[in-house]
């Protein structure tokens, strides 16, 4: 199976040896994204809310840059750095979906990238 690297400047670049997404056959896996503006190069920062609401945003920008769009997500995770901030992350997370929700696990661990508080990576299907 052929892959091919999906990459556009309205997501955030890389920080690292990986890529924004790699589509396989009819999968598409999204790397995890942060709270990055890639216009400004800056973090969004102040509260769960902005940074999910940025971090949506860039997953956004690269489903588009695919050829994909939410309704065809398939599988999300979801790192927080602390469990108490996940009602806030699940409101506007849910607010990029009309239903027939992924699945998904959301787990709390000890640190993120860049201090962030919030990192989602997800897979879709054509």
């Amino acid at each position: 199976m052929e892959k091919k690297i999906v990459k556009t400047d309205k997501g955030p670049a890389p920080i690292g040896p990986y890529s924004q997404a790699v589509i396989a056959g009819n999968m598409l896996f999204i790397s995890g994204q942060v709270a990055k503006d890639a216009a400004t190069g800056n973090m969004v920062t102040g509260d769960v809310a902005s940074e999910t609401r940025k971090v949506m945003e860039n997953i956004q920008a690269i489903l588009e840059a695919a050829g994909f769009e939410f309704a065809k997500v398939v599988k999300t995770t979801v790192f927080l750095s602390d469990m108490k901030l996940f009602p806030e992350m699940n409101k506007v997370y849910g607010s990029f979906f009309t239903g027939d929700y992924p699945a998904r696990e959301t787990v709390a661990v000890v640190g993120l990238p860049l201090g962030v508080n919030v990192e989602i990576s997800m897979i879709a299907c054509k």
